[in-house]
């Protein structure tokens, strides 16, 4: 009887390690785009690779890009490929490209980090269109393949405008919020990242599903 006990007791502490390894695999993640060597075309840093950098990774909605660059540069998402491959956003439509922030050039680059989070299905190009797309020719650029995941969190699931950065006042301003105020991005870089409340389905379920089911051998067991 005291075997059947014991082995009941660690089949369910299995079951639980189990459900909350899994369900921890399903959390929003942040990437860090070229991780130390940041967002620069490689005349200014050689070593750039962006799309070695993206490869083997999982990309998914709710997920973010952390560019790590300057006001020399710029971070333009879009999901037409004819706007990537001419490394030109100016006669792109509004409702497929995204600046998310504004090159100010200038030999005096201030640093500055931007937040984009992946927010449709599939290929999501992105680049520097600065100089007359010299930036993107010279490396600055690649492409991610984007899968649904848990699907938007409620801070992210709204409208598309709702989503574009703020514009500048004037033409050679960058705006100081590149990311809406009420984006819920997580804040540690290559780092898992839980969702606020209700980002993902059945947050506490199957822990407490498991915990139940514990409970229930054990006064099974003992009764």
């Amino acid at each position: 009887m005291a075997y059947i006990c014991k082995s009941l007791l660690l089949f369910s502490f299995s079951c639980i390690l189990k459900l909350v390894q899994f369900h921890g695999a399903d959390a929003y993640e942040n990437y860090t785009v070229g991780d130390s060597l940041g967002w620069y075309d490689n005349l200014m840093v050689p070593k750039v690779n962006y799309q070695k950098w993206a490869a083997g990774k999982n990309f998914s909605l709710g997920d973010f890009l952390i560019f790590n660059t300057d006001k020399n540069h710029s971070v333009i998402q879009t999901y037409n490929q004819t706007t990537y491959n001419r490394c030109d956003s100016d006669d792109a439509d509004a409702d497929d490209t995204t600046e998310w922030s504004a090159g100010e050039p200038t030999f005096d680059a201030v640093e500055v980090t931007v937040p984009v989070p992946l927010l449709r299905v599939g290929s999501n190009f992105f680049f520097s269109g600065n100089y007359d797309g010299e930036q993107c020719r010279h490396g600055q650029h690649f492409v991610v393949n984007v899968t649904r995941g848990e699907g938007l969190p409620p801070s992210l699931n709204t409208s598309p405008d709702s989503l574009a950065p703020a514009s500048p006042e004037a033409g050679d301003d960058v705006p100081d919020t590149v990311v809406p105020s009420n984006f819920n991005n997580p804040t540690d870089s290559d780092a898992k990242a839980t969702p606020a409340a209700g980002g993902q389905k059945g947050t506490a379920g199957p822990s407490v599903m498991a915990l139940a089911a514990l409970v229930a051998v054990i006064e099974i067991v003992l009764g």
